[in-house]
């Protein structure tokens, strides 16, 4: 098992190199930051933008750049901001937190609800409860994240408004003042996560159910399951060693490839709920042609990707001992 993980690990450091560059090259390619400044009325003198294009290094080869920002990194620098008073790195640390907080619920809670729907589908493969199932989830995929967003908060509005008290927060990641004891804040950040989470989880949910249903069935028709049938074993003993352990393969799969759209769908979220996260940060950095900054976003996008599908590498190993132990 260490084995596995420390090869897996080697891996996605090579990976996260390759992706950051590739992604660096891109990102300085996007655009010129200083373009506002060169347009704007009545104009710079250009010794002032001269002397903003060396601070942010823009006199300097791409790769150059991309070299001395890499180095800025491993020392916790994310380099130069494009606002001359904002450091990246700690504009950025607590919004990781509120991000991944959101993400790492949604997943928790999509996963659970696919695997019950899904394996629930499959046993009843054709019946009102398969039909109930898949009707609602297809339902759920046809909807955009963004307008299923809008309209839940929309109707925790209406909700709020009828019953003359807030009974779901609308706005914020945590209320403003913040609770300063520690169960009242972990209640308040949990009463904020129900209406974002819902969106995150309901979009995702239905395309994993979907996935699940599929891995569920070819399970049941396998020969291995045919076998335990024969030789009496219970049917609950035979869902859950037989059917069950070999369809969370595909599932633990999709989930560790679905992770980007995780992502994408949180700023979306984040920017419907006004959450002070990653989503809101990127938008911002986007929108002032930001390079260093977006870039920090993306590699702990990218190093939380590379994280969440080091686990799902894990959970193959205890789902089946041959990736354990290196067989075909």
């Amino acid at each position: 098992m260490l084995t596995l993980i420390g090869r897996r690990l080697l891996n996605s450091i090579g990976i996260l190199l390759v992706s950051t560059f590739v992604v660096y090259i891109l990102v300085a390619m996007a655009g010129d930051p200083l373009a506002e400044m060169r347009e704007r009325q009545p104009p710079i003198p250009e010794n002032v933008i001269q002397a903003e294009a060396q601070r942010l290094g823009l006199d300097q080869p791409v790769v150059l750049r991309y070299v001395t920002w890499l180095g800025g990194v491993v020392q916790g620098d994310f380099g130069p901001s494009v606002k001359p008073n904002q450091n990246i790195g700690q504009e950025l640390a607590p919004r990781v937190g509120v991000t991944l907080r959101l993400v790492t619920v949604a997943i928790v809670i999509a996963t659970l609800l696919a695997l019950i729907a899904g394996t629930a589908a499959a046993l009843f493969r054709n019946r009102p409860a398969d039909h109930f199932i898949s009707t609602s989830a297809f339902i759920l995929i046809a909807l955009p994240s963004f307008w299923l967003a809008v309209l839940l908060k929309q109707l925790g509005i209406a909700i709020n408004k009828a019953a003359n008290a807030r009974i779901f927060f609308t706005v914020g990641d945590v209320s403003v003042p913040a609770p300063q004891q520690f169960l009242p804040l972990m209640a308040d950040m949990a009463g904020h996560l129900i209406l974002p989470t819902i969106v995150l989880a309901m979009i995702h949910y239905a395309s994993w159910s979907r996935y699940q249903r599929t891995a569920v069935v070819e399970s049941l028709s396998s020969d291995h399951v045919r076998f335990a049938v024969l030789r009496g074993l219970s049917r609950g003993r035979i869902i859950r060693s037989h059917v069950m352990r070999p369809a969370l393969i595909p599932i633990v799969t999709v989930v560790a490839l679905d992770l980007p759209a995780l992502f994408s769908g949180a700023v979306i979220t984040e920017t419907v709920f006004q959450w002070r996260g990653m989503g809101g940060f990127l938008l911002e950095s986007i929108a002032n042609r930001d390079a260093n900054a977006v870039m920090a976003w993306l590699l702990v996008a990218a190093i939380a990707v590379v994280f969440f599908n080091l686990l799902a590498d894990i959970f193959y190993a205890l789902i089946d001992p041959r990736v354990r132990y290196g067989q075909a």
